[in-house]
This record gives C-alpha cells, structure tokens and sequence, in this order.
C-alpha cells in the first residue's frame, strides 16, 4: 500500500513538471495573432499609402507605431495568461528583466528603445531617403530591431535602430514626398558661364519631374575653380524616387544643348576627382 502511494506521488511530481500544454498553445496563438495582424495591417496600409498620392509618407508613418501597440500587447498579454502578475510578481519580473538586460539583452533591449524613439519622435520615417553609418537609400521598413533601407544599386541594408542614438541621421525629404536634388556640371574655365546657366536653368524648369512652387523654388548656380567651371542646379523633384532619375534627364538635356551651343567639358585631366570616378 505503502508503495502505491510512493508511486502515485511520483507521478503528480512528474505532471507538474510538465508544461501545461493549453497555456503553450495559448502563448503561441497570442503571438501568431499578433504576427498576423501587424502583416495584414501593414500591407493594407502599404496598399493604401500607394494611392494616397502626396500623402503617402504620411500614412506609413503609421507602420511602426502599429507594430509597437501590436506587439507591447502580446507580451503583456502572455505575461497575464503566464503569471496573472499581481504587485509582487511584476516587481520579480522586473528584477529579472533587468538581470536579463545587463548579462545579454542590452543590444536587443537598445534596438527595441531605438525603434520606440524613431516611431514618436519621426527623425525619418518609411519612405524617406536617409543617410546614416555611410549608407544611403529609401526607407522601407521600420521594425523593433532594425530599420530596413533599399540602396540605390537595390541592395536592402538593415541598420540597427541603436545606430539612432549613436550616428548622425540625415533625411533628406523629412517626411515630404517631394525632395531636393543637386545637379553638378562641369564645363571648361573659358566657356560662356552665363549661357551654360540658361541652359541648366531651362532643363531644370521643364523636367517632367520637377516640382516647382513659392515653397519649393529652384537655384542655379556658378562657381569658378581653377581649372574648370561650375555650374550647380538645385530643384525639388515631384516624388522622391524619381531621384536619379530627374537627375539623369537634366544632365543629359543640358549637355545636349550645351554641346550643340559649343561649350565643353573641362579637359580630362581637369575634371574633378568625385566626377571622374563616376
């Protein structure tokens, strides 16, 4: 009889240790349904912001925020379905957390604050054009960890969100879809800089990209170097990701008219490093 009760006890023993199963699926649902709900809500929304036109910068700027709420929930969430922590279980959690935070956790828990602080205070949002730790590219994506960038050349870079407290950010359009561009040409030291102004000048105002108004004006500019003159175009261009591509047709069209017009190029050995190795 004796042992019928040694063996019965051993076997309640090896049943509380054993994970309840109901509380696993419960956790894993919770974090499944969150996972879902930020894909689902994210595309409509990226579906939504392609045809908000000049508002589209504004409406994801609504992404990251959502997965916050989203995710700061599931946990909460799990915590609850977990402990149902009262005053003295949150305050051991705590505890716990922040043992966690200081043997490992402290890269993850500064992407985590990084991404908080880019969704509240916005120093560049999806759709941007930024420049931070030497990369350049459209903002595509703003998660917990890392922010996701598209490079020029289609290369995606993720940079973690802690660079936001370590490296100076630059953005380039500050939430507007519209951005200014700078355009350099170079031509020969003897040339007519009047006339290669009224040039760059007419290629700028006619582009098919170009977005002009009392807010947004453009310049044209003409420095002198010793060996080569200068002239520099700065205007907005309509929609950010028309860049490179406003750039290219005002530099073709004003050469074309510049060639025709007789002025030059500075000579080879003349040109400016930067442009030369383009």
């Amino acid at each position: 009889m004796a042992e019928i009760t040694n063996l019965s006890g051993d076997v309640s023993q090896v049943s509380s240790a054993i994970p309840d199963l109901d509380l696993i699926i419960t956790i894993v649902l919770i974090f499944v349904g969150a996972y879902l709900i930020v894909k689902v809500a994210v595309f409509l929304l990226r579906r939504f912001s392609e045809k908000a036109g000049r508002y589209r910068i504004a409406v994801t700027m609504v992404i990251p925020l959502l997965k916050i709420i989203v995710y700061v929930s599931a946990v909460y969430f799990v915590l609850k379905t977990i402990f149902d922590p009262g005053l003295t279980e949150l305050a051991l959690f705590s505890g716990l957390f922040g043992a966690a935070i200081g043997f490992g956790l402290k890269d993850i828990f500064a992407d985590i604050i990084g991404g908080i602080v880019i969704a509240f205070e916005r120093p560049y949002q999806i759709g941007d054009k930024i420049e931070v730790s030497g990369t350049y590219g459209e903002v595509t994506d703003i998660g917990l960890r890392a922010t996701r960038v598209v490079t020029p050349d289609d290369s995606v870079v993720s940079i973690p969100n802690y660079a936001i407290f370590q490296e100076p950010t630059a953005s380039q359009n500050s939430g507007k879809t519209e951005m200014m561009v700078v355009i350099d040409i170079f031509i020969d030291p003897r040339s007519d800089g009047n006339l290669a102004m009224d040039i760059v000048r007419d290629s700028l105002i006619t582009s098919k990209y170009v977005y002009i108004s009392p807010k947004r004006p453009y310049t044209v500019l003409l420095q002198d170097f010793p060996f080569y003159r200068r002239i520099r175009g700065k205007a907005y261009v309509n929609d950010l990701r028309s860049e490179f591509e406003f750039s290219s047709e005002v530099t073709r069209r004003a050469w074309g008219e510049l060639s025709r017009q007789g002025i030059l190029p500075p000579p080879p050995a003349r040109v400016p490093e930067e442009n030369a190795a383009d």
